[in-house]
């Protein structure tokens, strides 16, 4: 049997050079043997060329000018102000609202046992979505812009409340829009013409960026809530700039908002305390004259307005049964066993009921909580407290009055500052026992007062709006924490020895102010405009101009014309041709000395010219003038052409940088 055998080599020729760096080594080698040929030539050519240039650049000693070439290049005063744009529009978009609501964490201020588990709840006033009857005189694009930055800025807020605090329950106070009272519907029309054009599709699309602001960023939000009926947003309290107000609030417009908001009048079982919901709005038509009529409401006979505060009227008469059943179901839910329907079949008698009623709910007594968009009644002058931004307090200490500091007690068209006397004693007398809270909006500041006159002193906040645009330089939210452990067999507190109200804290925390933040925008823009300027005008100043070289060869000639027997300029160039061309004893070019026949024109310049073309002054071109370009080279060698190109290209620059960069921030929320 024979056998084949390759030559033997010894081991040392096959292996590679120590410092071979055309050929990589192990994974990288198994890649660099499965790529095709070409690809692996090019790989080692470039590695070579990159060794040889590295060694190049230590040998000779240039490796150190390219670095300081590179870090001329890098710190420079252009490059310099970019990266002050970056940072400023971070801080502008990003950090000041992270450093606003991250101050309002939860554990910062609340004030619980160790092993309390508390409800947190976000109360938000007032968005009031800007649209065309918020600034009716505004002109577009300013009207555009003012709907896009309010829009991105309750958007970005509401985002950062979500993402920070992550609450378990978030409860609009009313006036979700500014104009839903405004828009026609399908039955019914604007009391004003001009607002008669916006209709069902207008308020559809309005409600499609409120949930955009709102409700994406809520959905969207992945939660840590441990509340076992999971988290809740409510926004279905009525304000009267959804609806109107008393007697101008219209029946189709207020079932509009309701279709898709939810009713405004409800009772919700949240963090083992009861919340009240009342749309004092429509209520409030009670007291005011009939528009058709002129008669007020109330009293027998005729009752006007009572298609608009009947339901709201009938919702608190019923009181006893809607707290009652919202908190058995609470208690329910919790595992309270309850008594279920037992169903007899036995033969009755027809003087007996064929269906046995169940008792009434009763009322378990849980802390409860009133939810109004109108503030309560309260005595003129009547103080709102240190956090009131627009008007603080007149003094340090407590005043029993304090105009400027209070509410005003006043209405006008679609609104009322406060309710009147009347109603805000029969919903807080029928709203039930145990009220210890009052949270409302409208007034777009905060104010926070104390109800002496109502059994149990409940105190009231009137919580700011979340919109810049609403008259506040710094808006803001309120955020309540409920703990209240209970008996899930009666529902009673544990701890009986609990002051009322003792049950939830409340914090009041400010967003950033975005009219600051804007004037701070223009004072950066300004020092970037004044530091290029400067640059610019140095720059010129030390650089010196090249000089123009002067003019060897005659640019024109004066020739005789046959045609028209008088002299015409024409211009010598070097890209004539031929001879015949220029006029005996004039200049030519290098070419006319040429006495080849081939050269020879077959036509001559005296018998005819140029052919087709008519000599004369109005076509006669022969004038040098200027180009655009050679005008603005010329201008650039001036000192003001300089200064004005070196600032121009450097605030381009700066200014494609700095836009890029805010388009991205804003686009991504």
């Amino acid at each position: 049997m024979n056998y084949s055998y390759l030559p033997t080599t010894s081991a040392s020729a096959y292996r590679p050079a120590r410092r071979d760096t055309r050929t990589p080594s192990g994974v990288f080698k198994t890649i660099h043997d499965a790529l095709p040929s070409w690809a692996t030539q090019w790989i080692n050519t470039a590695a070579q060329k990159a060794s040889g240039h590295i060694e190049r650049l230590k040998n000779k000693g240039e490796l150190k000018a390219t670095l300081l070439r590179t870090s001329r290049w890098l710190f420079t005063v252009t490059n310099g102000l970019i990266l002050l744009w970056i940072w400023t529009l971070w801080w502008g978009e990003r950090s000041v609202f992270q450093e606003s609501i991250g101050s309002c964490v939860w554990d910062s201020w609340e004030k619980w046992p160790t092993e309390a588990i508390p409800h947190h709840v976000a109360f938000i006033a007032d968005p009031q979505l800007v649209d065309p009857h918020t600034y009716p005189g505004r002109p577009w694009p300013l009207s555009t812009l003012t709907v896009k930055l309010t829009d991105q800025y309750m958007r970005r807020s509401f985002s950062t409340i979500q993402k920070n605090l992550d609450p378990d329950s978030v409860l609009f106070l009313g006036d979700l829009f500014d104009g839903g009272r405004e828009w026609s519907t399908a039955h019914s029309q604007s009391p004003e013409e001009q607002w008669r054009k916006y209709n069902d599709d207008f308020w559809k699309a309005e409600f499609h960026r409120f949930v955009k602001i709102f409700l994406g960023p809520w959905n969207s939000q992945e939660t840590h809530s441990t509340n076992p009926r999971g988290r809740r947003l409510i926004g279905s309290l009525p304000g009267n700039h959804d609806q109107g107000f008393g007697s101008g609030v219209q029946i189709p417009v207020r079932d509009r908002f309701q279709n898709f908001f939810g009713k405004g009048n409800r009772v919700d079982v949240i963090g083992n305390h009861t919340f009240v919901s009342v749309d004092t709005v429509s209520l409030s038509a009670m007291d005011q004259p009939d528009p058709k009529t002129g008669s007020t409401g109330g009293g027998d006979g005729a009752r006007p307005n009572q298609a608009i505060w009947q339901e709201p009227e009938d919702f608190l008469n019923a009181m006893k049964v809607h707290r009652g059943q919202a908190e058995m179901d609470e208690l329910r839910f919790l595992g309270t066993p309850q008594k279920g329907r037992l169903f007899k079949y036995d033969v009755l008698q027809p003087s007996q009921p064929a269906v046995a009623r169940e008792p009434e709910p009763e009322i378990v007594g849980l802390p409860a909580i009133l939810l109004t968009h109108v503030p309560l009644f309260r005595k003129p002058a009547t103080p709102c407290g240190p956090l009131r931004e627009r008007y603080p307090p007149s003094s340090d200490g407590v005043l029993e009055e304090d105009e400027p500091n209070a509410l005003k007690i006043s209405g006008g068209y679609q609104y009322q500052n406060v309710l009147t006397k009347a109603i805000s004693n029969e919903v807080v007398s029928k709203v039930g026992p145990n009220l210890i809270h009052v949270y409302s909006g409208d007034d777009h500041d905060y104010c926070e007062i104390t109800h002496r006159e109502f059994s149990g002193s409940p105190k009231e906040i009137t919580v700011k709006s979340i919109s810049w645009a609403m008259g506040v330089r710094k808006p803001g939210f309120v955020l309540t924490s409920l703990w209240n452990p209970i008996d899930p067999a009666t529902g009673k507190s544990i701890d009986d020895s609990a002051a009322p109200g003792s049950t939830l804290q409340n914090h009041l925390c400010l967003l950033p102010d975005q009219l600051s933040i804007f004037i701070y925008y223009g004072l950066i823009l300004a020092l970037t405009l004044v530091t290029l300027l400067a640059r610019a005008v140095i720059l010129s100043l030390r650089t010196t101009p090249a000089p123009t070289p002067d003019v060897v060869l005659p640019l024109t000639e004066i020739r005789e014309s046959r045609t028209r027997g008088r002299a015409v300029s024409h211009s010598s160039s070097s890209s004539i041709p031929n001879a015949s061309f220029i006029k005996p004893g004039g200049l030519a070019s290098r070419a006319t000395n040429n006495n080849n026949p081939r050269y020879s024109p077959p036509y001559s310049y005296y018998e005819s010219g140029y052919p087709g073309l008519d000599y004369t002054e109005e076509t006669d071109t022969s004038k040098w003038k200027p180009t655009n370009s050679e005008r603005r080279r010329r201008g650039g060698d001036t000192l003001f052409g300089r200064i004005r190109h070196e600032f121009s290209s450097s605030v381009t620059k700066v200014a494609k940088v700095a836009l890029v960069w805010y388009i991205f921030l804003i686009w991504r929320w």
